[in-house]
């Protein structure tokens, strides 16, 4: 393991190449939903939930709100197990978005490092159980699916992690329903 300034030089540069790769896919689109999990003790080489940092969220944040001024995407943060999994967002994002606003606070032993962050430093921000969430990317095996739509497809980008976490992320997509006379666009 490498010490911190490295560590977060290497969070910064790992989370640039996803964050410009995944702007570059044409798959953001304004007004998207983008559901975020994020186990900075994963980030760090430990165990998930063992050793948060804020700090590291700090980089991370920077740069996905950065790929979210860019784009024009909103943001969900989703909080630890010990909060269900609930997501911060600001409150113009819940609405916008009709989702049902729950009460709590995250904090990095209750909810996570990240979305302890997340709450912290936005403008009016607001805790949401559920979401359906048009894209979504997993840093560090945090289990995001069950706020996806359905239908989830893998989106490989070529840079798959940020410091020790794996990275995943993920579009979806419509339904095809209609069976074998359907027609589909491409």
């Amino acid at each position: 393991m490498c010490d911190a300034s490295n560590l977060h030089e290497q969070v910064k540069a790992d989370v640039d190449l996803i964050v410009n790769e995944w702007a570059a896919s044409g798959h953001l689109r304004a007004g998207d939903l983008v559901v975020v999990g994020c186990s900075t003790s994963e980030v760090a080489g430990e165990r998930i939930g063992t050793s948060g940092s804020e700090e590291l969220a700090s980089i991370i944040y920077e740069a996905l709100t950065s790929l979210q001024t860019e784009t024009g995407i909103n943001l969900a943060f989703q909080s630890c197990e010990h909060l269900n999994r609930a997501l911060v967002m600001e409150r113009e994002t819940l609405k916008r978005h009709q989702f049902q606003e729950v009460t709590a606070v995250p904090v990095p032993k209750a909810g996570g490092s990240m979305a302890s962050y997340a709450y912290k430093s936005m403008k009016d921000p607001v805790v949401a159980e559920t979401v359906t969430a048009d894209h979504g990317i997993d840093i560090g095996e945090t289990m995001i699916g069950m706020h996806l739509r359905p239908v989830a497809i893998p989106l490989r980008l070529k840079h798959r992690t940020v410091g020790n976490a794996r990275v995943t992320t993920a579009r979806t997509r419509p339904k095809l329903i209609g069976g074998k006379r359907a027609v589909y666009p491409e």
